[in-house]
């Protein structure tokens, strides 16, 4: 009876044991799948990171370069004066950033999917736009350089064109706990903030596009352009109505800005933590159409 009891607390040591390497090994298995995401993470917001520093960095050259080659006063034929976008956008007041974006030489150095750039000042957005051809959710899940996982990237979807002409461009991002990618919308819910931000900036290879903020405020998790017919004139009409007169108390609506059916817009969304149900909009009215 006493040998059977031996045997049988060996046998239960043995499971013990057992069962105790397995669970190291699981452990060691998810600390090393979490050190390949934590890398990876890292690796993809350094770079993201370095990409911005260096459109700051490339307006110096720029500003350099464009003084040099200012033409004498003796250069005999004159050329006739052509309206200056950027010099619009001054004269009404808007200040333009020391910023220039290479779109080709990031299509062929970083990735070929990425066609404008987004910049907001005082805030941590300042990143490449993306939109995969054929899968919508992909830069959702994957990051500049391919990896799968977090930070992804601001994208938008093939319901849109990428010459930002359509009625309401849609761009997504995630809101990271870090406060990096679209995260610092959410400083949009300041009033102050709001109020003394009211530009985003788009750089396109055509140009700068800018946008002025009219709205910010909490929505459904809807998805707009496949609910909403913005082609439609009186859907469109409809849908900005409807902004306009949002009664929220975090909701944030610019006075003195007219947005109509003729006018072309831009939505950011990002997530609202703990909330899936909602999405948090910010909505800017393109200043220098056409």
């Amino acid at each position: 009876m006493a040998e059977n009891d031996r045997h049988a607390r060996r046998r239960q040591e043995r499971i013990r044991v057992i069962a105790i390497a397995v669970l190291i090994c699981v452990a060691a298995v998810l600390l090393a799948v979490y050190g390949i995401r934590a890398v990876r993470k890292h690796l993809a917001e350094d770079e993201l990171a370095s990409l911005a520093e260096q459109t700051w960095s490339v307006a110096e050259d720029t500003e350099s370069s464009e003084e040099a080659d200012v033409p004498s006063e003796d250069s005999g034929e004159q050329e006739e004066p052509q309206t200056d976008p950027i010099e619009k956008l001054r004269e009404m007041g808007v200040p333009i950033p020391e910023k220039e974006v290479d779109i080709a030489a990031l299509q062929e150095e970083t990735n070929a999917d990425i066609y404008a750039w987004i910049y907001i000042p005082d805030s941590n957005i300042d990143y490449p736009v993306l939109q995969h051809p054929t899968d919508n959710s992909h830069y959702l899940n994957y990051n500049l350089d391919g990896s799968k996982g977090y930070p992804g990237c601001i994208y938008t979807e093939n319901y849109n064109t990428k010459d930002f002409s359509d009625p309401n461009t849609v761009m997504y991002g995630h809101n990271m706990k870090n406060g990096s990618m679209f995260a610092n919308l959410h400083k949009f819910e300041d009033s102050e903030y709001f109020e003394e931000h009211p530009y985003v900036y788009v750089y396109t290879e055509k140009g700068l596009l800018v946008y002025e903020v009219f709205a910010a405020y909490v929505s459904s998790n809807e998805h707009i352009l496949y609910n909403h017919d913005f082609t439609n004139a009186r859907e469109y009409g409809s849908y900005l109505d409807g902004i306009f007169e949002t009664r929220n108390m975090n909701a944030n609506i610019r006075e003195g800005v007219t947005v109509t059916e003729e006018n072309r817009i831009l939505t950011l969304s990002t997530c609202i933590a703990n909330r899936p149900e909602n999405r948090y909009l910010v909505q800017g009215v393109l200043l220098n159409e056409g």
